[in-house]
């Protein structure tokens, strides 16, 4: 058994741009699904932590929301969160999508990254899609405009590289003892979880015709006399016209996200999850201090 002076163990925040690969990777490193994923930009809207074991190291990843400009009172809230879990961390790993290139998005994050004290590591992610030399090149400018400790080119969705970088990690963060239990993978409640994973799939399926403002809570969550779990959600949006899109016609759209959310909680709590899912107009609930409550966000004034 590894004694306690030889334990180490700290934090490690993801960030980048909306949809750089932050929530893949995470994933990846942790190797279970903690946060959801999707193509929809801005998934990702509060902090979430997920833990992984690596080389007597414990390394909890904090999975912030993109960084944008924001517009709204939402997005003032998640990018707010996303510089705290930051400046919070013992190490800064900032992703940047190398399909992307050069953005004006990038050198943003870039220009503020130089206001973070905390230790920063550069990763280039989706590097099996772009060509060696532009891959050097977007390392060498990035590096330019910040003083980035190591650079890791990575692909988190086939995990090049990924192994480096836990390696890396293991050898800079500092000695103490573990923060959580040796087999957990996430702070995040299951409660919350199984608002996530429904959140994702509503997401999946509607990603065109839904608009970004919508959420789900979770209200209930209790044993069923006979075996499993009742879990009762609620999914959030601003209209009645949208209220109708996530109930589809007789009921098929709400049916569906259902049927594959349920699925999903019930192999994440390894038990049988009865799942009713009811669909509320709450306008302008993306003004509504509780709703940020719900999220982990704070509200911004």
């Amino acid at each position: 058994m590894t004694s306690v002076a030889q334990e180490k163990a700290g934090f490690v925040a993801l960030i980048g741009a909306p949809n750089a690969g932050k929530s893949t990777l995470m994933n990846r490193l942790v190797g279970s699904k903690v946060s959801i994923v999707t193509h929809k930009v801005q998934t990702t809207r509060a902090i979430i932590r997920g833990i992984t074991m690596h080389q007597q190291c414990q390394i909890i990843f904090v999975d912030t929301p993109g960084i944008f400009k924001p517009r709204r009172k939402l997005d003032t809230a998640m990018v707010s969160t996303a510089w705290g879990g930051a400046r919070d961390a013992d190490q800064v790993a900032y992703l940047i999508d190398c399909e992307r290139g050069f953005s004006s998005d990038i050198e943003d994050i870039l220009n503020s990254l130089k206001n973070v004290s905390q230790p920063k590591i550069l990763l280039l992610n989706k590097i099996d899609t772009v060509p060696r030399d532009k891959l050097l090149a977007l390392a060498a400018k990035a590096n330019e405009s910040v003083d980035f400790d190591r650079t890791f080119m990575i692909s988190a969705l086939k995990g090049d590289g990924c192994t480096d970088f836990l390696d890396y990690l293991s050898s800079v963060l500092p000695q103490g003892p573990f923060l959580y239990p040796d087999d957990q993978i996430s702070d995040l409640p299951m409660r919350q979880l199984a608002a996530e994973i429904t959140r994702e799939k509503l997401f999946l399926r509607l990603h065109q015709e839904l608009p970004y403002a919508s959420h789900v809570e979770t209200e209930n969550w209790s044993a069923e006399p006979k075996g499993g779990v009742r879990v009762d959600q609620v999914i959030y949006v601003e209209r009645e016209s949208q209220k109708k899109i996530v109930i589809g016609k007789a009921g098929s759209t709400i049916k569906a996200i259902s049927m594959a959310a349920r699925r999903e909680i019930s192999e994440a709590i390894d038990d049988k999850v009865h799942l009713f899912l009811f669909v509320k107009v709450r306008e302008n609930w993306i003004n509504d201090p509780e709703r940020y409550r719900q999220m982990g966000l704070e509200f911004p004034r």
